[in-house]
């Protein structure tokens, strides 16, 4: 597979040190993308800690999804379990483990059938035969890195010709024309979404240009591997038909969104993506696929844990649990389910299970959403610039551009449902008196006003506020610190500063 474009990535100003964070808050959200159901609609809880990335490191990133974190765009979010109608858990394989059921090696045979053709395996099979030890290894082995590759243009041996000339690239996360026309095919044929929810800027935002830098590691395997965000990028003939969009971390290949072009849907494309994103996380290195969260009771989500052995992130002790039958059987029997305990533990939810929509489980966020988030940000610049601060913690928001745009009468009550993370009980959250403790004092910010680095203690208000007091600029700061876990607490920079337009 071939790999374009390896130049560091540093969207603004980065320190190789920090990763900076702006803290949004913790926020009841106004539609469920799985389940559907609206405040409105059903009192429901779907709470989650929202904050915006400036710049990620890989290494901060990998920490983040090992405590309940995902990314989309330069939106994180950590959910709470607890109060939420369709609790997300993290998921994780070990690509050294993984053995591929017959359903999964039928995909790519089926494909690779397809790309060489019957000519080209009966004149191959003629000129470049294979031994008899190889042809019994590989009937009794099926060995998924080779397979995967098998069928790539830059692999086959020639003369002859096979039908199809396919490719692989790993590519940065730019925006090319070329991806947008595979992206609205896809949103609008596949998912079936509204013309008017599927854009070039929305696809801009969140699947491309994303807050982590891009760099190289050597392994302790010895080998170099990429860091960063990618596309992976497949090609039939010269053209575009799929993209899987990855993060690539330390220890892991973590799958943010994969896209298709409708006319290889009958070659089950989304599979195959998955089993070259595990081939990718053993050949290079990394070990683990991260397929993003687990919804047990969305029945779109089920795919996922076709790939075994896979792990499930616990979310009060942030230790991994085997995802076997008797863990599913734990799912069955409870809405919220702690495997760190010994009796199950059901969450204060309120909320049957049944009636969960199985549509289109990946919503693509347009800009209008992010901008409703972080609509408070230019209060926080200026109080922090001032050293006081006088705003509430601004709202994090899942609603869809037509609610924005549609509702923007219920602000009132959006507001009315932010809450103070530090009382909520949300697991793996350190407490209001554990956070009391923590000393914070030295944290690192960065506003418009200053060209250096501010210590939060240099601040004129910071020893006349109170973690505990709700909406002050301490305990928004102290929010952030306890969401990303305190023996983090040297690798975050606050950034205040204002984002650019976008």
């Amino acid at each position: 597979m071939e790999t374009a474009g390896t130049n560091m990535q540093t969207p603004g100003e980065v320190a190789p040190r920090y990763s900076f964070l702006f803290p949004i808050g913790y926020s009841n959200s106004s539609e469920c993308g799985y389940c559907r159901r609206t405040r409105s609609g059903q009192s429901t809880k779907r709470y989650s800690y929202y904050a915006i990335a400036t710049s990620l490191t890989p290494t901060f990133y990998q920490k983040l999804v090992d405590r309940c974190w995902r990314r989309s765009g330069t939106l994180l979010y950590r959910p709470n379990q607890k109060h939420s109608c369709c609790p997300h858990y993290t998921l994780r394989l070990d690509s050294t483990q993984f053995k591929p059921t017959k359903d999964q090696r039928q995909a790519v045979n089926r494909f690779n059938r397809h790309i060489i053709g019957n000519t080209y395996a009966r004149e191959a099979a003629r000129l470049h035969p294979r031994s008899r030890a190889e042809v019994r290894r590989r009937h009794n082995v099926f060995d998924l890195v080779e397979r995967i590759h098998e069928s790539e243009a830059e692999v086959l041996k020639s003369p002859p010709s096979p039908d199809y000339a396919f490719t692989v690239t790993l590519e940065p996360d730019t925006f090319t024309e070329e991806k947008y026309d595979v992206f609205e095919n896809y949103q609008r044929i596949v998912h079936r979404e509204p013309a008017d929810k599927i854009s070039r800027h929305g696809f801009k935002r969140f699947l491309c240009n994303s807050p982590l830098s891009r760099e190289t590691m050597v392994g302790p395997d010895g080998k170099e591997r990429q860091l960063g965000s990618f596309h992976q990028c497949y090609r039939i003939d010269g053209k575009l038909v799929a993209v899987g969009v990855l993060d690539l971390l330390p220890d892991c290949v973590s799958a943010v969104y994969f896209l298709y072009h409708e006319s290889i849907h009958w070659l089950n494309p989304g599979k195959l993506g998955a089993l070259r994103e595990i081939a990718l996380a053993r050949e290079a290195g990394y070990r683990w696929w991260y397929p993003g969260y687990y919804v047990h009771n969305c029945a779109k989500m089920r795919y996922k844990i076709e790939y075994k052995p896979q792990y499930v992130l616990d979310p009060e002790d942030l230790q991994w649990y085997l995802l076997d039958k008797e863990a599913l059987e734990k799912f069955d029997k409870g809405h919220y389910v702690c495997f760190s305990k010994k009796e199950q533990a059901v969450g204060d939810v309120d909320t049957e299970r049944e009636g969960v929509n199985d549509t289109n489980h990946k919503h693509i966020p347009e800009s209008s959403e992010i901008d409703t988030i972080v609509s408070t940000q230019d209060n926080a610049v200026d109080s922090v610039a001032a050293g006081t601060h006088n705003s509430t913690a601004s709202a994090g928001s899942e609603k869809t551009p037509e609610e924005v745009d549609d509702e923007e009468d219920e602000e009132e009550e959006e507001e009315e449902e932010d809450a103070f993370l530090l009382a909520s009980n949300m697991p793996g959250i350190p407490s209001l008196a554990d956070m009391e403790q923590v000393d914070m004092d030295g944290l690192v910010l960065r506003s418009d006003f200053s060209d250096t680095f501010i210590v939060a203690s240099h601040l004129v208000i910071w020893d006349t506020e109170h973690v505990s007091q709700f909406g002050s600029l301490k305990s928004r700061i102290a929010e952030l610190v306890a969401a990303v876990g305190p023996d983090l607490i040297g690798d975050v920079c606050i950034d205040f500063r204002k984002r650019p337009s976008s």
